[in-house]
């Protein structure tokens, strides 16, 4: 993932650093001590601002060429960092004759050491010595970070000898993910050899399962910090699900693991297909669009997409209107495209990684095991639902279907390359597979499952095995609800309404909702309430009234799914009048006698207002 800066394009036109080392050399050369400083910071400072400014000009051209743009952006740092270094250790405290310990190597480690910025990154450097510091290298440390905080950077710093540097590698996993993607920027180079040789010897040595382990419970911890979900309406294009980070966690195991040194390596030692790595460059490319124009908009390093971000972001790369969809939600249903490919990476990544990482008949990631043997067809792979050959699902797509009844009757994880078929030959889903009683009767079954339906519809959204078998719910993923009242988008705003209801149903949550959990109870038809629940904002994007679409969605969808004439005409009342109490609830005044009345006529018997 290590960018070169020799496929930046026109690099002087960013900075020319020989130009402006031979300016701060007329300045030194004049003097001039009580100026010197405040001179050569201004022209440290007008070669940021041009340089950024120019960085901006290119993404501005090219408005989806974020990849570049943060490879720019950490050249333009590079380069300054070069000068500065230059400017203290001859001009400022220089040493004729230096000893062993009077030794720096600068390193940039973290993002900026995969060669990535976005204009307004933390600049994270290391500064590793010999030995134990003298007072020469705590100067020339406090020196350069003076500089670089006055020239306005938010730097995150280390400065150790070589033995600290280890130690604390050992001891630190933050430390030791930011040593991992450490890259020499300027100062002694044999100290930054030695210390990556110390490192890939003494530290990582045989911790690799230990490493994955660790860097999996972290990723899942600021998945839950970030909501847990890659489809939030305002995501964290850095930390949230589906971001940037999800990439480079990927990229952290496969250096940790096999010593690569670019995303590209990935492929060579089996961890991602050439298709894959593809993939991977084109979220990765949009993410770090997405995440460049935010801070160059706010003028920090903002990384969550707000609101009030999205139109501009939106703007800037060159979405338009189109009937009946927006700029904004064009560009936001575009990015959690984005965002679900990069969950499917991670899925398929860690297929991968257990394949040629486990012990034969063991799994070198966690799992639960299992012997079960009415799986009609389908194989347990060291616990998950796999397949028993390639084109399993070729042979009878109904199987698309089936297979996520399975996991959900079974509580199995299928298997991620069980996924990628999934998602390869969901093309196979047609009308007659549409048509089938078969595959209705197993969707139904996920649907109004007692279990946990929302967990395996999800998994069913994320293989496009829903959005095939139910073409109009397909229309809605990954589509934005540009309002205050939605957290998530349609699709996925749907399916965790399902989880909810399960719950209820269960009684999980009769502390919070005694009331839903009782009436739960007296429900007649409980598929009427689940399908119900499903397509409440099935219409939602279509350009008119979605509870009236969405009704007449319900009556043509629900005889395929088996719901007799009478459930039909309960679940597209359902949708039809899904807001109606909320509405009454909310916009009308409920000590007028009419607002009751109106209500009621409406409503009329009991029944309906039970499921609503």
């Amino acid at each position: 993932m290590a960018s070169s800066a020799d496929s930046i394009a026109k690099q002087r036109e960013i900075i020319d650093r020989n130009a402006l080392a031979e300016t701060i050399d007329a300045i030194v050369s004049n003097r001039d001590q009580a100026t010197q400083r405040a001179r050569v910071l201004e022209q440290l400072q007008r070669a940021l601002s041009d340089g950024r400014t120019e960085i901006d000009r290119r993404l501005g051209e090219n408005p989806s060429h974020g990849y570049r743009a943060a490879a720019e952006q950490a050249f333009l740092v590079d380069q300054l960092i070069r000068l500065i270094y230059d400017y203290v250790t001859t001009c400022v405290y220089p040493a004729a004759n230096r000893s062993s310990s009077e030794r720096i190597a600068v390193l940039a480690v973290g993002g900026y050491g995969r060669g990535e910025m976005a204009p307004h990154s933390d600049v994270d450097i290391a500064f590793v010595t010999p030995h134990k510091r003298s007072s020469w290298t705590e100067q020339v440390v406090e020196a350069i970070l003076y500089l670089l905080w006055d020239l306005g950077l938010k730097v995150g710093q280390s400065s150790r000898s070589l033995d600290e540097t280890v130690k604390m590698a050992h001891e630190d996993l933050t430390i030791r993910t930011a040593l991992l993607e450490g890259r020499f920027v300027w100062g002694d180079r044999a100290v930054y050899e030695e210390a990556s040789l110390r490192f890939w010897n003494e530290v990582v040595g045989k911790t690799a399962p230990e490493f994955v382990k660790q860097k999996m419970a972290e990723r899942d911890e600021r998945h839950k910090r970030m909501g847990d979900s890659r489809y939030v309406v305002e995501p964290n294009v850095k930390d949230g699900k589906g971001g940037l980070r999800d990439l480079h966690t990927l990229y952290w195991i496969g250096k940790y693991i096999h010593r690569v040194s670019s995303t590209s390596d990935l492929v060579g030692v089996g961890l991602l297909t050439a298709e894959e790595y593809r993939r991977f460059r084109k979220a990765e490319n949009f993410l770090w669009a997405v995440r460049c124009h935010m801070h160059i908009i706010t003028g920090r390093a903002e990384d969550r997409l707000t609101f009030d971000l999205q139109r501009e972001v939106a703007g800037r790369m060159q979405f338009a209107d189109r009937p009946g969809r927006s700029a904004v939600e064009r560009f936001m249903q575009y990015y959690f495209l984005n965002a679900k490919a990069v969950g499917d990476l991670t899925g398929l990544f860690l297929a991968h990684l257990d394949e040629s990482m486990a012990k034969k008949g063991r799994r070198f990631l966690p799992s639960f095991a299992r012997n079960l043997k009415k799986l009609n067809g389908f194989q347990l792979d060291r616990g998950r639902l796999g397949l028993p050959y390639d084109s399993y699902f070729e042979d009878d797509p109904v199987r698309l279907i089936e297979i996520f009844q399975l996991a959900d009757l079974h509580g199995l994880e299928i298997h991620p390359l069980a996924m990628r078929a999934a998602q390869r030959d969901a093309r196979l889903i047609d009308n007659s597979i549409r048509r089938d009683p078969r595959a209705n009767a197993l969707f139904m079954d996920v649907l109004t499952s007692p279990r946990d339906p929302e967990t395996v519809l999800r998994w069913m959204n994320e293989s496009t095995v829903f959005g095939r078998f139910v073409p109009d719910f397909r229309r809605v993923v990954a589509q934005m609800q540009f309002d205050m009242y939605h957290h998530y988008t349609v699709d996925e705003h749907s399916i965790r309404a399902i989880g909810l209801l399960a719950e209820i149903e269960r009684g999980d949550l009769k502390a919070d909702h005694p009331l839903s959990t009782a009436i739960m109870r007296q429900i007649v038809s409980r598929r009427v309430l689940f399908v119900a629940t499903l397509l409440h904002d099935i219409a939602k994007g279509r350009g008119g009234d979605h509870s009236i679409l969405g009704a007449e969605v319900a009556e043509s969808l629900c005889p395929r799914l088996g719901l007799s004439a009478a459930e039909t005409e309960t679940v597209a009342w359902l949708v039809r009048y899904h807001l109606l109490m909320s509405a009454t609830a909310f916009k009308r005044d409920l000590a007028d006698f009419k607002t009751i009345l109106d209500f009621a006529q409406v409503v009329q018997p009991p029944g309906p207002l039970r499921l609503c």
